[in-house]
């Protein structure tokens, strides 16, 4: 006889508490191993989780819309339809597995043994047990394709949960070195006896959110789980002391590039992306970040871009390795990240491992601003929109181009203004005068 809880899973670092989006799954279903399970929102994406166990689901602790925290219980799997009724009357009645199995333990009668599964070695939703693994959806795809085998992986994500980069570096495709994490020991099996415990704890959904299109004067709406993350990274940089930098940039020879290469499906957000890479090739320190430890240069220069989401939130998709694409792959990558990032479909490497950050209002009409900068990160760019200027010309004269403002702002315990100066100046050139260099 084995039952098995669903756990709310820790989808990233920062995540203390998660939204059930839709169950997949319905009570009565059967479920094979890897199979969705449940699709859970968290800081940023809908995630989908999946079971590491085969199955039948007995019932749902934690209906869609609802939230609960990281590590409770959201549904019970029985092993076999004889024992969804067992699940069912343990739910009903206040007991679950793993209660069981501490009052079990504690008593010293034996009786028939329930497998239980552990919290703190899941990341999926469903916990390891018996030896088994957890792993990302796209560390198991990856592994497919390249026939690696993940029981000789050691995860580098959290609560040991193998990764895609993991995979990477067990095929020799990656120089990273996964960090290695010592594996959770899975429960040896206990008596159980039929126990009276509380009902695992159920959080009250919130309120629906109200598009703010529709929001009534003098109501109060509730944040998304996506706005309240977004409002604790402000509150974090507000422990950073920085510094801002504005630069005047001559775009006319960018402006003649785009118009050249725009129909070819490249974007003015890449085509940005892309000059902002290849100067941080020469400005390593720009791409750093700072650590109790020191200086983190980082080995990869991948450029994130803020996005504005249709219900308020913001986010900002990864252009991994921007500097190493040419400008047609990173504009269709661009466009694949906006896409699942509205909706919310990106994967957490996808969204939190930017190292340089790039926001635009210029497309707004915006002139100039001052971004606030991102934690964990080093430099975040803010580009204002590009407007024709009369200014002096070498000879003496008057004459109209086209210019934008840029306005850098840098955590100042590391990088300086002279840095971040000769960052804006090498930039500048980059754009005013080497446009092509971008194509090739």
């Amino acid at each position: 006889m084995s039952i098995y809880e669903v756990f709310m899973p820790a989808l990233s670092s920062t995540m203390t508490e998660g939204k059930i989006v839709s169950w997949v799954k319905s009570p009565g279903d059967k479920v094979e191993k890897g199979e969705t399970v449940v699709v859970v929102e968290s800081d940023k994406a809908d995630m989908d989780v999946e079971s590491f166990y085969e199955g039948y689901v007995a019932t749902i602790l934690v209906q869609a819309g609802e939230t609960a925290s990281v590590g409770a219980a959201i549904a019970l799997l029985a092993e076999t339809e004889a024992e969804i009724e067992t699940a069912i009357q343990q739910a009903n009645s206040g007991s679950s597995p793993a209660k069981q199995e501490a009052t079990a333990a504690t008593s010293g009668k034996i009786a028939e043994t329930t497998t239980v599964a552990t919290p703190a070695a899941s990341q999926n939703g469903t916990s390891r047990t018996n030896g088994r693994l957890v792993a990302s959806p796209r560390a198991r795809k990856l592994a497919k394709e390249l026939k690696v085998d993940l029981s000789g992986i050691s995860g580098s994500g959290p609560y040991g949960r193998i990764v895609a980069e993991d995979v990477e570096a067990a095929a020799g495709k990656s120089s990273k070195q996964p960090v290695t994490v010592t594996p959770v020991a899975s429960p040896q099996p206990a008596p159980t006896i039929t126990p009276v415990a509380p009902t695992p704890t159920k959080v009250a959904p919130a309120p629906a959110p109200t598009p703010v299109t529709t929001a009534v004067p003098g109501q109060v709406v509730p944040l998304t789980t996506l706005q309240n993350a977004v409002a604790r990274n402000m509150v974090a940089s507000l422990s950073v002391p920085v510094i801002h930098i504005g630069y005047t940039i001559t775009t006319d020879a960018l402006d003649k590039l785009y118009k050249q290469i725009k129909s070819k499906g490249v974007t003015m957000t890449a085509l940005l992306a892309k000059t902002v890479a290849v100067t941080l090739q020469k400005h390593p320190l720009l791409n750093a970040s700072y650590s109790e430890q020191g200086i983190v240069y980082h080995s990869n220069i991948n450029v994130a871009v803020a996005v504005a989401m249709d219900d308020g939130g913001l986010i900002t998709p990864v252009l991994q390795n921007a500097d190493n694409m040419d400008i047609y792959s990173l504009s269709r990558d661009w466009k694949s990240l906006v896409e699942r990032a509205r909706a919310k479909k990106l994967q957490p490497e996808e969204y939190n491992s930017g190292t340089f950050t790039v926001t635009n209002l210029g497309m707004f009409g915006v002139d100039r601003f001052d971004a606030i900068l991102p934690p964990g990160q080093g430099s975040i760019l803010a580009i204002g929109a590009s407007r024709p200027q009369v200014v002096a010309t070498a000879d003496g004269l008057f004459g109209v181009k086209q210019q934008m403002q840029v306005n850098i702002t840098c955590d100042h315990r590391i990088i300086y203004g002279a840095h971040a100066a000769a960052f804006l100046q090498d930039l500048a050139k980059l754009i005013e005068t080497d446009t092509q260099s971008l194509t090739l």
